[in-house]
């Protein structure tokens, strides 16, 4: 139970140094963050069958959409925590190195270039979008960040037990 309660503050640790990172660019450079509303959306129809759209943002709004996004956005991050935990054991948490967070953050990468976005219909990896490559490149650090977390949040896990 102690391993489980250790993953999930990982996780929503990881994800929230993620989002402070999409803050920073936003006050600072004006760089706009996803708005995890269009994954609520996505979760949405998901339950009604609809997985592929030919673009998230025409399919109609759906109650509740924000909420749901920003909760889903939190169980993904507890996800890959727990897929780290999974491969590495709990070894890793008791004495967290960087490396293997940053790797983990970077595999990450995986689910939006090849679920999330085509799903939403913006092809592989941003491909069908303007500026694919600052799209890659702005994902890739995003989830660098979330390694980042991995590491700080089992860090300060460890710190405080």
């Amino acid at each position: 139970m102690e391993s489980l309660v250790q993953v999930i503050l990982v996780g929503i640790g990881a994800t929230l140094i993620m989002d402070l990172w999409a803050l920073l660019l936003k006050v600072s450079f004006g760089i706009p963050s996803l708005n995890y509303g269009m994954v609520g959306r996505w979760c949405v129809y998901l339950t009604k069958g609809k997985v592929f759209h030919q673009g998230i943002m025409k399919t109609p709004p759906v109650s509740g959409e924000n909420l749901l996004g920003w909760i889903a956005h939190y169980v993904i991050g507890v996800a890959f925590a727990a897929l780290l935990f999974l491969v590495l054991g709990s070894e890793w948490i008791e004495s967290p190195t960087l490396l293997p967070a940053l790797v983990a953050g970077v595999v990450t990468i995986v689910f939006p270039f090849f679920i999330m976005q085509p799903c939403f219909g913006m092809g592989v990896a941003a491909s069908k979008l303007p500026n694919p490559n600052t799209l890659r490149f702005r994902s890739l650090l995003a989830h660098l960040s979330f390694g980042i977390g991995l590491y700080l949040s089992a860090k300060l896990i460890m710190t405080l037990a």
